[in-house]
């Protein structure tokens, strides 16, 4: 009994030591940016800064409509292959993880081949369609979290029943999806788009390569020229994170203490 709880509380320390210590080391660097005094002057640097309100304005763009993108997509599909393709779960499962396997800058360089300027479909051609590529590439980097969360919510609720139902009372396709599903799955889509969020905020070798001017980039350009300010952009991107981290846990326990529907 003692020897467990002696591990349990090593294990504990080795994880604050690894995660915490860390992050208290570059907080404490951020505020020296004065010399002699603590201060929050590499903040006020930062966000002062109109390259740091674009890009962020740009990736948090970019999350939303990837968010939207993929909701759209992976809720209709998750709920045919319940509903309709069972003995196609697992090939859809294994497609969804692919983007696991695959690094981001194979399937970057991939979309780069096949959607340049000599292509069918010359996306990189202009900055809507070069838009447009990354949003897709972020919602193939986000699939697998997006799927598993949606697929999960959907377990808890009975697909066929609300679904002959809904045929019963005379609803169509977009009725059932929209007002029936959707509204069922909500906590798993909502979990999905946190997570989506976190990893667009984040990312940078898909924007670098397709020379977008988003939040991931911005960061490694200031880490390469400046001293304080990227301790200061690392935090901030660590409570975007823990923000987003705190809301799926928030959500989570949400689906958890809801009624189960019928």
């Amino acid at each position: 009994m003692r020897a467990t709880r002696f591990l349990a509380w090593l294990a504990i320390a080795i994880g604050v030591i690894y995660f915490v210590v860390p992050l208290i080391g570059t907080f404490e660097f951020s505020l020296r940016m004065r010399r002699g005094e603590y201060s929050f002057d590499a903040y006020q640097s930062v966000f002062s800064d109109m390259q740091f309100r674009a890009t962020f304005g740009f990736s948090m763009l970019m999350a939303l409509f990837t968010i939207i993108f993929g909701m759209l997509l992976v809720v209709p599909t998750a709920y045919w292959v319940r509903l309709r393709l069972p003995r196609m779960r697992p090939v859809v499962e294994f497609i969804t993880l692919l983007p696991l396997v695959i690094p981001a800058i194979v399937i970057v360089f991939g979309y780069l081949r096949l959607y340049n300027s000599s292509s069918f479909l010359p996306l990189t051609n202009s900055t809507s369609g070069t838009n447009l590529l990354l949003v897709l590439s972020y919602v193939t980097l986000s699939l697998p979290y997006m799927y598993r969360a949606v697929d999960t919510a959907m377990r808890m609720i009975d697909v066929a029943t609300l679904t002959e139902a809904a045929e019963s009372l005379g609803a169509k396709w977009p009725t059932i999806m929209f007002r029936c599903i959707f509204p069922n799955v909500m906590s798993g889509v909502l979990s999905g788009a946190f997570i989506t969020f976190a990893i667009v905020m984040g990312e940078f070798t898909m924007a670098s390569l397709l020379n977008r001017p988003a939040f991931g980039p911005y960061l490694q350009l200031v880490g390469a020229n400046k001293a304080y300010e990227p301790s200061a952009l690392a935090i901030i991107a660590f409570a975007i994170t823990w923000l987003s981290m705190g809301l799926l846990q928030l959500v989570s326990r949400f689906q958890k203490t809801a009624p189960a529907k019928a």
